[in-house]
């Protein structure tokens, strides 16, 4: 019956493998390292929550990767074991980042510009939008304030009346007020 090799022959074992299959290309002692890790990074994959098939997936992908990286592996920054595990586990995360990163889609509409404004149709915005300055100026500077407060910079209705202090009854109907104001005075311009 054979002996467990102590770690340290077990981790160095490992590390004359990696060095093999640097040097020499060599089949059996990928084999061998692959017998005893692959099992192993599969366990540790599924622990940390991936499938069955995607870790039997990130494990290949490793695997090819301590093939062709053998010879990067310096056995003096770290033991065979863990450059692989190292490996597996970047293999994990870059497999999770091209999970959650959406592929681009040209034809997404959102991704489309829109379509430029026509001449006239921008002529006709700049008159309006000087006719609503000039009349928004037009009206009395309570009233003004308010429309500005609720159109251009979003509040409600209640939030203008705690910012203004003053009390919400009334602040609806001074922009009521300035409301009619308005469409009366852009009625009168056309």
């Amino acid at each position: 019956m054979e002996q467990p090799s102590p770690p340290e022959t077990a981790a160095a074992c490992h590390e004359d493998l990696l060095e093999a299959i640097a040097i020499r290309g060599d089949r059996a002692a990928f084999a061998e390292l692959f017998g005893h890790f692959a099992p192993r990074l599969k366990s540790y994959l599924l622990r940390l929550g991936a499938d069955a098939a995607t870790a039997e997936e990130v494990v290949q992908e490793s695997m090819l990767t301590v093939w062709r990286k053998a010879a990067s592996f310096d056995r003096r920054q770290a033991g065979a074991g863990t450059w692989i595990f190292t490996i597996t586990r970047n293999k994990r995360i870059d497999r999770l980042r091209r999970e959650r990163r959406p592929e681009y889609d040209p034809n997404d509409p959102a991704l489309i510009p829109n379509r430029p404004e026509d001449a006239d149709q921008t002529v006709w915005s700049t008159q309006i939008e000087a006719r609503m300055r000039v009349a928004i100026d037009n009206l009395p500077p309570e009233q003004s304030d308010l429309i500005r407060r609720a159109y251009f910079e979003e509040l409600s209705h209640r939030e203008i009346a705690e910012r203004s202090g003053l009390p919400l009854g009334t602040v609806k109907s001074r922009i009521r007020l300035a409301m009619q104001r308005l469409r009366e005075r852009i009625d009168g311009l056309d």
